[in-house]
């Protein structure tokens, strides 16, 4: 049974992604650190797996990610040939299986700068049996550890970018997951938990304003500021889940994003360079005012309608029938049945 919890972070996050990357409004990421929060989804989501269907949750996991990368591979590849003249060695094939970060062009890196996303993903469900392991026997060193290698690395020069440092800084996130689905979080007490937050938050928050990065108060700039207000978020609204939540009237437009959640986040940098590039061509400006408003309409519309044109392909990936429209038919239940309800991943 889904958690509709859950499902809403989810859809929150990606709508909060679209809109930052659309707009470029580094509040934002301070408002609603999406990128932390959908890794510890994914933690909690991974967990679950494993526990109910061992290392086979691996291969599973990795083949509803793997094949809708493909699609996007696909026309990468060829987009960045015929238009860019990349050239190809075996690098290439990171392209279809990115455990590395796959090459591009320079216009090409406008296109597909969220790549490293899905690779770090990748990286995060290979090693998840032996995390979870960790995590069941040292829940707190397994996430003050990685925090701890973040600050050796971020001190030391190496901290600016790469699959070392993005483990690192998001594997807290990913074991607050694990917590989640173990229920650890929610048997914390407030007095403990509320307290700890305002430190790391404020921490975190000193951290931002005292150095600000080159867009201002980004926290995609500040990866250690980064980590400590995601942390801080992510104990407060994965402590506050409850065990069932109606999303009422949101509820089929919750369940579209998260069924097209994969597709919306490979597709929506390509559509966003696209758009700007034909404001370009125009001579229309895409930025300030209402002018920002209509960008963000064209981005929705596109990626929607890539949704409906290729969604599809998530739900072959998930062993699901194909659908267009991204919503299961509700076959409605007979009178006086009580109807389940949803219980914590």
């Amino acid at each position: 049974m889904r958690n509709r919890y859950v499902d809403l972070l989810r859809a929150v996050a990606i709508i909060r992604v679209v809109t930052y990357h659309t707009l470029g409004f580094a509040w934002l990421t301070v408002v609603f650190p999406a990128m932390g929060l959908m890794f510890a989804l994914g933690g909690s989501l991974m967990a679950a797996s494993l526990d109910r269907s061992g290392a086979k949750a691996i291969g599973r996991r990795m083949r509803r990610i793997i094949i809708p990368f493909w699609v996007l591979g696909v026309f990468a590849v060829t987009l960045m040939s015929l238009w860019g003249g990349m050239g190809h060695s075996w690098r290439t094939l990171l392209w279809f299986l990115p455990l590395n970060d796959p090459p591009t062009t320079e216009n090409g890196g406008l296109w597909f700068s969220q790549i490293w996303y899905v690779r770090s993903y990748l990286w995060f469900i290979i090693a998840s049996p032996v995390l979870l392991w960790v995590f069941r026997r040292w829940p707190i060193p397994s996430v003050l550890v990685p925090f701890a290698v973040l600050v050796v690395l971020w001190e030391t020069g190496h901290g600016s970018g790469g699959i070392v440092r993005d483990f690192f800084m998001y594997a807290p996130a990913w074991m607050l997951g694990f917590a989640h689905h173990d229920g650890t979080l929610q048997r914390i007490s407030k007095k403990i938990l509320w307290p700890a937050c305002l430190v790391m938050g404020g921490i975190g928050l000193a951290l931002l304003f005292h150095t600000p990065g080159p867009r201002g108060y980004d926290l995609n700039d500040a990866p250690i500021a980064d980590t400590l207000w995601s942390t801080a978020f992510l104990l407060v609204m994965l402590h506050a889940a409850p065990a069932a939540l109606s999303l009422g009237a949101a509820e089929p437009a919750v369940e579209a994003i998260n069924r097209r959640a994969l597709t919306i986040y490979l597709w929506h940098e390509a559509v966003i360079t696209f758009v700007r590039m034909v404001g370009v061509w125009l001579g229309i400006t895409l930025v300030g005012g209402y002018h920002s408003a209509v960008q963000l309409t064209l981005v929705a519309v596109l990626t929607a309608a890539l949704v409906l044109g290729l969604g599809w392909v998530e739900d072959l990936a998930a062993k699901r029938r194909p659908q267009l429209w991204p919503l299961p038919k509700r076959t409605p239940a007979p009178r006086g049945v009580e109807q389940p309800q949803p219980v914590p991943a």
